[in-house]
């Protein structure tokens, strides 16, 4: 007796684009240990759907990240080193000893390398510095697929300074009557 057929599964539907560039900016800047944000590289850790960092005194200096505002991140690769990914976050400080502060320095303390006072850190991050949460909102203006044509490395500062000239005329005979002794 023939079975009935069922019916083919009919395929789950394809993810839009605005999920799988969510999806790529979390993964992308949870495996990354460094990220520039507004330029800066810094050291972070990504908590609860955010990018979270240290900034203040004998921490890392981001210029221009205020309660409120936007930030611009940019994530390397991990494999490559290059580029992957430029996100727009909105950037909020996270009170002292409240439930987000706690939850992020617990996880930041860990991260830290090399600090002086690594027990007394979450009391000096208290007093001293401010942790930054900077959530993904806006735009992803670069992705795989969506990349400028130029590298985005700053061009040097003209200088005279130079380390290119050419080499004395006695020299070879020098460097030869060396190798002979």
């Amino acid at each position: 007796m023939p079975t009935p057929s069922t019916p083919p599964a009919s395929p789950a539907p394809a993810p839009s684009a605005a999920a799988e560039l969510s999806a790529l900016v979390e993964e992308a800047t949870k495996k990354s240990g460094l990220v520039w944000v507004n330029g800066q590289a810094v050291w972070h850790l990504w908590l609860d759907g955010g990018l979270h960092l240290v900034c203040g005194p004998g921490e890392q200096p981001v210029p221009g990240l205020t309660d409120g505002g936007t930030a611009t991140v940019t994530v390397r690769s991990k494999d490559k080193g290059g580029r992957l990914v430029t996100w727009t976050a909105r950037v909020e400080v996270l009170a002292p000893h409240g439930e987000p502060w706690e939850a992020a320095v617990g996880e930041l303390k860990g991260k830290r390398l090399n600090a002086v006072d690594a027990e007394a850190v979450p009391s000096r991050w208290a007093a001293d510095c401010q942790v930054f949460r900077l959530a993904p909102a806006g735009p992803v203006p670069e992705h795989p697929g969506a990349m400028p044509d130029g590298s985005g490395a700053a061009a040097p500062v003209p200088t005279p300074a130079t380390t290119r000239q050419a080499a004395p005329a006695g020299l070879p005979k020098l460097l030869a009557r060396r190798r002979r002794t």
